[in-house]
């Protein structure tokens, strides 16, 4: 594939396989290794939203970071950051120093680097391939599968490996994975300038009034909103269920997840093909349909096999959501709002996030996790019709480019 060929792309891809085999194996080693030596859902959802809650308050303004130090450099920043902070856990764990407030602290800070690296890691596909609108969103579907590869191989493995060496130590695989991306990003893909403020581009809430004008972002941002509180809630979820009614099995845990990656990686697959051939939001609003529908199938008491397929079928749509989504916010965006912008979607989408894993312990201890899967469903397809409705009507406003009048 010739986009592949451009300079860069390989290199980057390398460095997110690594980067993000390394955080698939956390993925399942964090909530486990709580769960097993607390006991409690309630904080494997405090450890885990105290995780994300930084993106909620530092999100937007990380923004400003992301512009001044250009993609490149704020991925090396994070990378070289999260390493040392992941290594802490298992060492002081090891030492018998690790209190569950230091953890709080320390996946705090972690949490911090979580919204610019996002942010940084698609705003460098433009500096890469260049500016037609289909050609990233192709090279987003590229990004999506190489992450999802290693959602498929990163939890199954710390599966695995946790009866083995336990789940402190599999962080350790996680710290070495960021420096490896770190020394990958440096040496091999080619570094560009910021991009010059401009008066459009200035200002800590710049990218925030640019989503308010456009059509397409106004209304979506509701639907991401609620869509990643209910996929947290979901992720805490299926620990708990393995951990409860299939013999406290890792190796169940991590098959859960696991079939997360593989739909995920057939459906990055299909996306390569079809994203440059169809409408991008009509094609992302046919496959968020898609993604919830199987969805209240887990609210049954299913065999371990049908847990698996219905996460293999619903992660299969997910690629064909973000990677056309991902790709028209990006350049329907102006270049130098892009960092600003892409923080604060990302902000958006997650801020609810913190909320559905504090309250999920809470909910799992008391109404179980089959009825955490209906009020799961109940609240994804709220979120989902009426976005899709919209994005598939013929005169549908989301086509519509937006405004680029200054910000004031």
């Amino acid at each position: 594939m010739s986009l592949l060929r451009r300079r860069g792309l390989g290199p980057l891809l390398c460095a997110e396989v690594v980067s993000s085999l390394g955080s698939q194996m956390t993925y399942l080693a964090l909530p486990w290794f709580v769960l097993v030596t607390t006991h409690s859902a309630t904080r494997m959802g405090v450890v885990l939203g105290v995780e994300l809650l930084p993106t909620a308050l530092l999100g937007i303004p990380s923004g400003a970071v992301v512009a001044r130090l250009g993609a490149r450099r704020t991925m090396m920043v994070a990378d070289a950051a999260r390493a040392p902070l992941m290594a802490s856990i298992p060492l002081l764990h090891s030492a018998g120093h690790l209190s569950f407030p230091a953890l709080l602290g320390i996946v705090f800070v972690i949490g911090v680097f979580l919204a610019p690296h996002f942010s940084a890691q698609r705003l460098i596909l433009p500096e890469l391939v260049g500016d037609d609108e289909r050609t990233v969103a192709q090279a987003n579907a590229f990004v999506e599968g190489a992450q999802r590869t290693t959602a498929l191989i990163g939890p199954s493995t710390a599966g695995v490996l946790i009866p083995i060496v336990g789940a402190p130590n599999m962080l350790y695989v996680d710290a070495c994975t960021f420096l490896v991306s770190f020394v990958t990003l440096a040496l091999f893909v080619p570094r560009r300038p910021p991009l010059p403020a401009t008066d459009e581009g200035r200002g800590v809430l710049s990218g925030v009034r640019f989503l308010w004008r456009d059509p397409l972002m106004r209304r979506l941002m509701p639907t991401a909103l609620v869509l990643n509180a209910m996929a947290q809630l979901l992720a805490i979820s299926l620990p708990v269920l393995a951990f409860e009614e299939f013999g406290g099995s890792s190796r169940v845990a991590g098959v859960f997840f696991a079939a997360f990656g593989a739909g995920a990686v057939v459906g990055s697959v299909v996306a390569v093909k079809l994203v440059p051939r169809f409408d991008p939001i009509r094609l992302a609003a046919c496959a968020l349909v898609g993604l919830v529908l199987p969805i209240p199938l887990l609210a049954l008491h299913l065999p371990a096999w049908g847990v698996v397929a219905v996460l293999f079928v619903s992660s299969l749509f997910g690629p064909l959501v973000n990677a056309p989504l991902i790709g028209v916010i990006t350049m329907r965006t102006p270049a130098a709002l892009r960092a600003k912008v892409m923080t604060a979607v990302l902000t958006f989408a997650l801020l609810a996030g913190p909320i559905g894993l504090f309250l999920g312990g809470p909910l799992l201890q008391s109404l179980g996790p089959h009825k955490v899967f209906l009020l799961i469903a109940a609240g994804q397809l709220a979120a989902t019709l009426p976005f899709a409705v919209l994005a598939l009507r013929r005169d549908s406003p989301l086509q519509a480019a937006p405004s680029r009048s200054p910000s004031t």
